[in-house]
């Protein structure tokens, strides 16, 4: 049974967990079993040397909304949800804090069903058919680690072969019978002749870059030279790479889309049964590294730095925000019009330890932070006045509704996307910054559900709620007649990993695609609460095709080997990536996408922040990064904020050196 680590942020609002050698934290039971549907109350007391419990304490339960697992509430009410096992966090946060841990078994429940996929109209003898094969339980969960056994009535027109494939040998027909704990479902295949004689192919190019995608048309006919429109076409390709130390790899679709991830010579294959056709392409480097510099810093190493914030003030200037995490509250304004001479300005206080997320109104008047671990446990959101930075002013608190802590906002068209709880975001007019109010919110109905992120662009919510995905919400577009008074969901994209973190939508105006790239956010190896060691992330960037609004696909990936994603901006195709251990990764996303965007030499460049005078010396933790005006300013954990600067570009493709 998969393990789920539970860790909250919301867990490090100390600076630490103290433990006195007097008194502990003691939980009834460190094992809970539970099963779907059932609710248990979690008990913990603090006693004494002796085992005397201890009055006038209070306990907070945590675990995570963070993949939609079982609920636990902060009294310590479980709800099993989901099958798993969990972990619990409980903390008395009195002096001295005191932490202890459950661990909850939640019981699967019995397979009810299992279903074989979309079979096709006509199943040709001479082609393999695979299965899709979908195990649903009682509780209404998929089970994908479950295994199937497949059988078949007549092996001579119908074999079985592994991971879930049919055989297709001759004319015939034959029943597929699929069995799983005493469920049992049956398939009847009938196998026609095959028609196919031959294929014509062609590509829409010849010769690309790597990580360019080739677009093949296959056409199948039969004798009389008759197209056969519902042909299965299975496409492949090999491959010679043009340095003898890289060998050649690429990805081929089923819809006949080819990119490769090293120059060379591919050729790209159509079979369908006895058919074939074969064409040869050319991939040439991509060539596209950068230069990188750095500029400036604006060190904050006494405390944990969060978001920033970049824009153009009303003066003409620009100017910074950034928030800091797990300390007391502030956020920092800072003057970067010379990139080179990060000038901190004002910053303002407030109620909280975490202030978490920072954002500035269209017009660079406003500005919003978050608020999370407020002492009277009131968190909400602070609105600022910004017209003039170097004396920021609040302007009003507003927590009505808004509990648990804000994790996230957004500012859009004088509203603000504010996050309650980990589980909704509300929309809060502020064409009134004095006077706030709430107008309409948004909120999914699925079992267990989280959200960690919002995002607007254009009247589109793009909210990231963990394991429920991507979900694209109208609040003003048009396109579903949402308003913010009325938000309305129109499309959603979910994988597997369910650590959807972070969203930006791109569109590739050359191409047409329309894409929302999606970041996870992982940590495998823990992270230290107090903050004081290195640390690490895991976690990458899905390139999410969502052209076909009611079929959107996973069509490409970027990922940085022993580091994780976190927040990330786009720009004139290109996308600045926050990496944590890994720093800021720049990366070219222009055309088409398809595959693995870093094997096919699309990052132009990359710079790691390290700082030996950090809050934690020489340990890289990049936050985010935003593109303004010719450099890049980007956030980290340990050390503040940064500016760095891109070498223009080589023109043809002149090497580096000699352009300098």
């Amino acid at each position: 049974m998969k393990k789920f680590l539970i860790f909250v942020f919301v867990l490090s609002l100390s600076v630490g967990f103290l433990q006195a050698q007097d008194i502990s934290l003691k939980v009834k039971s460190e094992k809970v079993s539970m099963k779907i549907g059932q609710t248990v109350q979690l008990d913990a007391s603090v006693v004494d040397a002796s085992g005397k419990k201890i009055a006038d304490r209070d306990y907070i339960f945590y675990s995570t909304n963070g993949s939609a697992l079982s609920v636990v509430d902060s009294t310590g009410v479980a709800t099993a949800i989901r099958h798993g096992e969990y972990e619990v966090i409980v903390i008395s946060p009195g002096a001295p804090q005191l932490r202890s841990n459950i661990t909850v078994t939640v019981e699967a429940a019995a397979i009810a069903k299992v279903d074989f996929g979309v079979i096709p109209k006509n199943i040709y003898a001479g082609v393999n058919l695979p299965l899709k094969l979908t195990v649903t339980d009682k509780a209404g969960f998929e089970r994908p680690e479950r295994i199937v056994e497949l059988t078949s009535s007549n092996e001579d027109v119908v074999a079985i072969a592994p991971f879930d494939k049919l055989i297709i040998k001759e004319k015939g027909k034959a029943k597929i019978t699929a069995k799983i704990e005493g469920v049992t479902e049956t398939l009847d295949i009938n196998v026609i002749e095959n028609p196919i004689a031959k294929i014509l192919l062609k590509s829409d190019m010849v010769e690309g870059r790597s990580g360019d995608v080739f677009t093949l048309t296959a056409v199948a006919l039969d004798k009389n030279g008759n197209e056969i429109k519902d042909a299965p076409i299975n496409y492949s390709f090999t491959g010679e790479s043009f340095d003898v130390s890289a060998a050649p790899s690429g990805i081929i679709t089923k819809e006949g889309k080819f990119a490769a991830d090293a120059p060379g010579l591919y050729v790209l294959n159509a079979t369908c049964g006895p058919a074939a056709a074969s064409v040869t392409v050319q991939a040439n480097s991509r060539n596209i590294a950068r230069k990188i510099d750095l500029v400036g810093q604006g060190s904050v190493n006494n405390k944990h730095t969060s978001d920033l914030w970049v824009w153009e003030g009303v003066d003409g200037k620009d100017y910074a925000v950034t928030g800091t995490w797990g300390a007391d509250g502030t956020a920092y304004f800072w003057d970067v019009t010379d990139p080179a001479g990060i000038e901190l300005i004002d910053s303002v206080k407030v109620d909280a330890r975490t202030v978490n997320d920072v954002k500035v109104s269209e017009d660079g008047r406003v500005a919003v932070i978050s608020r999370e671990g407020a002492s009277n446990r009131k968190n909400g959101l602070v609105i600022i006045d910004v017209s003039n930075p170097r004396d920021a002013k609040v302007i009003s608190e507003f927590s009505e509704n808004l509990t648990g802590g804000v994790h996230n906002v957004f500012i859009y068209k004088n509203h603000v996307y504010a996050l309650s709880a980990g589980r909704k975001y509300y929309s809060i007019n502020i064409e009134d910054p004095a006077n706030p109010r709430i107008v309409g919110e948004f909120e999914l109905d699925t079992p267990g559900h989280a959200i960690h992120d919002v995002w607007i662009h254009d009247g589109i919510a793009y909210s990231s709620n963990w394991s429920d995905g991507v979900q694209l919400v109208d609040v003003g577009n048009g396109i579903a007649g949402g308003t913010p008074a009325n938000p309305v969901q129109f499309a959603s994209y979910a994988y597997p990993s369910g650590s959807n973190h972070a969203a930006f939508p791109y569109k590739d105006e050359k191409s047409g695609k329309f894409y929302v790239i999606l970041g996870d956010e992982e940590f495998p190896y823990g992270l230290d609460p107090d903050g004081r060691k290195p640390g690490r992330a895991a976690g990458f960037l899905h390139v999410i095709d969502f052209t076909d609004l009611k079929n959107p696909k996973e069509v490409a990936w970027f990922q940085v080997p022993f580091a994780g994603s976190h927040n990330f901006w786009i720009e004139d195709d290109i996308l600045y990536a926050a990496f944590y251990n890994g720093g800021v990764r720049v990366v070219d996303i222009s055309g088409e996408l398809l595959g693995d965007l870093n094997r096919q030499g699309r990052e132009i460049a990359w710079i790691v922040p390290e700082d030996p005078d950090g809050f934690v010396a020489n340990a890289p933790f990049t936050w985010g990064a935003q593109p303004h005006k010719g450099h890049i300013f980007y956030s980290d954990w340990n050390s503040g904020l940064w500016s760095a600067k891109l070498a223009p570009v080589v023109p043809n493709n002149t090497k580096l050196e000699e352009a300098k």
